[in-house]
């Protein structure tokens, strides 16, 4: 089969959820970027804020979900604080889920 593409990781990621919003973290637009060199993937994402006592329920989630694909050898996570998270950087669809104007 080969490798995975990136989007088909990031449509992988929105299995794993932000437990205390209950909502996916690709939607809540905690997840920057994912990169593919060989067999290692390595996701640029944040978190909604630096002291979130969920990061490492949330990491390994984003390591597990991602290393059930065919492929990928190696799941590195980049978790960056610039830019800041905010209601702004959720989907359409997060937006109207929690009430925010766009």
């Amino acid at each position: 089969m080969g490798s995975p593409t990136r989007e088909q990781l990031r449509e992988m990621l929105k299995d794993v959820f932000d437990p205390e919003l209950g909502y996916n973290i690709v939607d809540l637009g905690l997840v920057y970027g994912v990169e593919i060199a060989e067999t290692v993937v390595t996701v640029t994402m944040t978190l909604t804020t630096p002291g979130c006592p969920a990061s490492d329920m949330i990491q390994a989630g984003v390591r597990n979900r991602l290393e059930e694909a065919e492929g990928v050898g190696e799941v590195v996570i980049d978790l960056v604080w610039e830019p800041p998270w905010g209601p702004d950087a959720m989907s359409p669809v997060a937006k109207e889920h929690f009430g925010v104007e766009s």
